[in-house]
């Protein structure tokens, strides 16, 4: 049994650090590491996973969304999302699930002390990142998520997976940033906008302002551990969030995956944390 995380990039990855550190604490010798596919190179690496043991991996960017037609089968709510970041060899097949939706909600009430139920959220971005999290706040009781993208047809594409109408599609100009920003309660960077190893920045930050005083920011990002969003959002006293707490929870439930069964998440996520509190 072997396990793995892939992306580009990849090697800052910490999830090789977190699964290494629940694994220790189960008592199981399996090795995790990182390994950078290239897009445009999953089929290829299907075949060489396979052939080379690997039983598990997860996906970050930019495989999450063209995995889906890869796969042998798709858990139904990553099928939903259409992204998966969690793949599993079973039976001879490859299985995705999606576990960033279930994460994110998790680290926001542990970490920022927000419930989603009856929250105005602004959501920033139309990947697969970002339909995980604006569906699992909508699932979670939120009462509007502002889905934000440079282009707006992405954004009206996700927002057609809700049903009940909580996801509203809206553009990225600084104005409408603002207008939305001016009714939500938490903003949520799913771009990778300041990631680093990455380009793109925002251009600026003057939605921050239309925030009320008592908002979080939430930025998916953890490489670096503060990125330019999350230091502007600081210094306007806003409640600052980045994405290890996110990582931790969502690595939680993508081991009980490669491992299918149940485990104590509190315990293995306690063991993560100090992983990385080691670093």
């Amino acid at each position: 049994m072997r396990l793995q995380v892939i992306g580009d990039p990849v090697l800052h990855s910490k999830s090789p650090i977190l699964h290494g550190a629940m694994l220790r604490e189960l008592g199981l010798d399996i090795p995790y590491d990182a390994h950078v596919v290239r897009r445009g190179e999953l089929p290829e690496y299907l075949t060489w996973a396979r052939d080379n043991g690997v039983t598990g991996f997860n996906a970050t960017m930019p495989h999450k969304e063209d995995l889906i037609p890869l796969l042998d089968r798709i858990d139904p709510a990553a099928r939903t999302i259409g992204a998966v970041n969690t793949v599993c060899l079973r039976d001879g097949d490859w299985v995705g699930f999606n576990t960033d939706g279930a994460g994110a909600v998790a680290a926001l009430r542990d970490g920022l002390g927000l419930d989603p139920s009856g929250l105005t959220v602004t959501l920033l971005g139309a990947g697969g990142a970002a339909k995980a999290v604006a569906l699992a706040l909508a699932e979670a009781g939120a009462e509007r998520v502002f889905v934000c993208n440079r282009t707006l047809s992405r954004a009206e594409e996700l927002c057609a997976h809700d049903p009940a109408g909580r996801l509203s599609p809206s553009g990225f100009d600084p104005d409408t940033l603002s207008r939305c920003a001016a009714r939500s309660r938490l903003l949520v960077n799913c771009t990778n906008l300041g990631m680093a190893g990455c380009p793109g920045q925002f251009e600026e930050f003057s939605f921050l302002d239309a925030l009320p005083p008592d908002a979080g920011v939430f930025d998916l990002i953890y490489h670096p551990a503060e990125t330019e969003l999350l230091t502007q959002a600081r210094r306007r006293g806003l409640n600052t969030l980045n994405g290890l707490p996110m990582l931790v929870n969502q690595a939680v439930l993508a081991l009980e995956h490669f491992l299918n069964r149940p485990l104590n998440r509190p315990a293995m996520a306690e063991a993560a944390t100090a992983a990385l509190n080691q670093m």
